[in-house]
């Protein structure tokens, strides 16, 4: 994205009931920021994005990240792209990406912080659609190991029986593994570019 650039269009996500709006512009040749804009209000958020290394169909950028939701968070997280070329033409196409992200959650809906890491993936075939999936696991709260055992429940005498995964209401708590899922689909409503500055032409100086 370069300075001037603006994107926008609507997401739907796992981590929110109902969609939010997002719209990015770029503030320089190497930096955007973001705004999300929830209904009513959990999925806002902003961000910023900053471009670390680029050489042909590939880049590297970081993002930081603040999200408004009943469990609201800071990310860091660190994305590799690579798009698509064509041998034969040279042709662009889609890109996809992985990523690396840290999660903090100061007070959760429990009223308790998490802190979480993990991976990521996504992809963006066309000019209109897009998709990130990832897990984010909060090590404090179960051991990995049992992250696919739906029966899961911890001892007494654990460490782990301090971070329960629901709230007395029967809700996913900020250290649930069900927080650390994230499964984002963006649809893009729009694209324009920056309008290029002609430099201005100076007249001849003529003789007196």
């Amino acid at each position: 994205m370069a300075e001037g650039d603006v994107e926008y269009g609507y997401a739907f996500s796992v981590e929110n009931v109902f969609p939010y709006l997002w719209y990015r512009k770029g503030i320089s040749k190497r930096s955007d920021i973001g705004v999300r804009v929830g209904l009513p209000i959990y999925g806002s958020g902003l961000d910023y994005s900053r471009l670390l290394y680029e050489k042909e169909n590939k880049w590297d950028m970081l993002n930081l990240a603040w999200s408004l939701n009943p469990n609201y968070n800071y990310d860091f997280t660190y994305y590799k792209f690579r798009q698509r070329q064509n041998k034969k033409t040279g042709a662009l196409g889609g890109t996809a990406w992985t990523g690396i992200r840290f999660m903090y959650i100061p007070k959760g809906i429990s009223d308790k912080t998490s802190t979480r890491i993990g991976f990521l993936f996504g992809g963006k075939p066309g000019s209109k659609l897009s998709y990130e999936i990832g897990y984010f696991h909060d090590f404090s709260s179960m051991p990995i190991s049992y992250l696919f055992k739906s029966d899961y429940k911890p001892k007494e005498e654990d460490r782990f029986s301090e971070f329960p995964h629901t709230t007395k209401f029967g809700l996913p708590s900020e250290n649930s593994r069900i927080t650390g899922f994230s499964l984002q689909v963006f649809f893009n409503l729009g694209y324009s570019r920056a309008e290029k500055k002609e430099p201005e032409a100076i007249a001849p100086e003529t003789e007196q």
